[in-house]
């Protein structure tokens, strides 16, 4: 490989691992002529080559620098759900998807909704689970109260206080994992055979729940940067007897979006004036790129109407199977369901995590993992502009680490996890985000591990894939 074309691989990799950030000065030409021993030219070949791949911008007596825009894809369309009650399937689809040990180190995992657990800022909770577990204290052993360890609760209610929110510790329940808060609440507000409103795509997790509970759903149209319609969610209300609304408004899954401020009071009056439920998901709320951080619906509720439902298992670790639910008028309700489904939740997790909390470990850790997820995104966006066929839509996730991706409409993402199977990488389809199987055009790819070779391979193996299934619609 010629001197060159290796000091522009080398560069390059540092730019796309954010090493080097968007309007940042990169290294002079002096400097790294004599950093690697090259001569001048060729590092000036280099930064020609850095030039024609979009990573580098050259400014007059400045040097080069990384450029503040790159071209990105086209956004995903709105949505078009055909509105109109329907029952969920896709089980088979999900069922693949989770099915997968996480363990399996051959195996890379693009479509699961896992965060990165490999940060340092993480060893102060594993401390605490370890030196919880070797206490002689059988308090950790016990069934503990249904309503979750106070501790724990009293540091949620501080933390909601960034959303907007003021809920004293009495109002919230801790559950297992948000799943188990998104199903209390689905079943304390809806009885079999009504209907939820969703926004589309949506959460598969909700999406099996409604068909667990014999419960229809109707898909709403949504906008990958705005959310649903509110025109849409007002004729549905209309026109059907909904019973909830479950959404996810903030840093959503799976398109990343964050619902205006004016739109989630809308949302909310429209709620009031036709006395439904909302069941907010924030599971990834604390994750936004932007700071503060933004205000949840459940700020605005003024009568109890918004059950607010979180966990850590996005911000922290998802083995803890810790979430929590602030369920306003259906508390009773709500808690009766838990007692249902899990009676308590286990203690050894939550007394280290209302330590880790306590000690002032959280904040520190969200920060690192905002700004991980963000440079993560910029280089998976990046990655599929350069692998993924010409017209490949994407996202703009303003929060999380979940990137949408939309190809042509004839195009099927179920057979294409089929293909990469022998190549070890899974993707997940996008069937699997709507009740009717909707999006199998589309798929959702997780950019939370740090950006690496053996990951930017696995994407370049999805983006050849889909070129040649796309071949072979001619």
């Amino acid at each position: 490989m010629n001197l060159y074309i290796n000091l522009a691989e080398q560069l390059g990799a540092r730019i796309e691992q954010g090493l080097y950030r968007p309007g940042e000065r990169l290294p002079s030409v002096r400097a790294l002529s004599l950093e690697h021993g090259v001569s001048l030219s060729t590092v000036q070949q280099a930064y020609r080559q850095l030039e024609d791949r979009g990573l580098a911008t050259p400014r007059p007596k400045s040097g080069y620098f990384v450029p503040l825009t790159r071209a990105k894809p086209a956004l995903p369309m709105v949505s078009r759900a055909a509105q109109r009650p329907v029952d969920v399937s896709q089980w088979d689809q999900v069922l693949e998807l989770i099915s997968l040990s996480p363990s399996r180190s051959d195996m890379i995992q693009l479509g699961r909704g896992r965060p990165d657990v490999s940060s340092p800022t993480l060893k102060p909770l594993l401390r605490s689970l370890s030196r919880l577990g070797r206490r002689q204290d059988l308090n950790s052993l016990t069934y503990g109260c249904i309503y979750g360890d106070q501790g724990l609760r009293e540091q949620i209610s501080r933390l909601l206080l960034d959303s907007g929110c003021q809920i004293p510790y009495q109002d919230i329940v801790i559950t297992t994992g948000c799943h188990e808060a998104l199903s209390a609440a689905i079943r304390a507000t809806c009885q079999p055979g009504d209907i939820v409103a969703v926004d589309s795509p949506s959460f598969h997790g909700v999406m099996q729940a409604l068909k667990g509970f014999g419960m229809k759903a109707l898909e709403l149209p949504t906008d990958p940067l705005t959310g649903i319609s509110l025109e849409a969610l007002e004729l549905a209300l209309e026109q059907w007897p909904i019973k909830a609304i479950q959404l996810t408004p903030t840093c959503n899954n799976p398109l990343g979006y964050i619902m205006p401020d004016a739109n989630k009071r809308a949302l909310l009056a429209l709620a009031q004036r036709y006395d439904v439920a909302i069941i907010e998901d924030d599971v990834y709320g604390e994750l936004a790129y932007s700071y503060p951080r933004p205000r949840s619906i459940k700020s605005y509720d003024e009568d109890g109407r918004v059950l607010l439902c979180s966990s850590f298992s996005k911000t922290l670790a998802p083995g803890l199977r810790i979430g929590w639910i602030a369920p306003g008028r259906y508390f009773d309700r709500v808690l009766h369901m838990k007692y249902m489904g899990t009676g308590t939740t286990a203690q050894l997790p939550q007394l280290a995590l209302a330590e880790y909390l306590e000690a002032g470990h959280y904040q520190p850790h969200l920060r690192r993992m905002r700004s991980q997820y963000a440079r993560g995104l910029e280089q998976m966006i990046d990655w599929v502009s350069r692998y993924f066929p010409p017209g490949t839509r994407v996202s703009r996730p303003q929060g999380s680490f979940m990137l949408w991706v939309e190809l042509d409409p004839g195009f099927d993402s179920q057979r294409l996890n089929r293909e990469l199977q022998p190549h070890k990488v899974q993707i997940a389809p996008g069937s699997i985000f709507s009740a009717a199987g909707k999006y199998r055009n589309c798929l959702r790819i997780n950019y939370a591990a740090k950006p690496s070779a053996e990951i930017e391979q696995a994407v370049r193996r999805v983006g050849e894939s889909v070129a040649e299934l796309l071949a072979e619609l001619g």
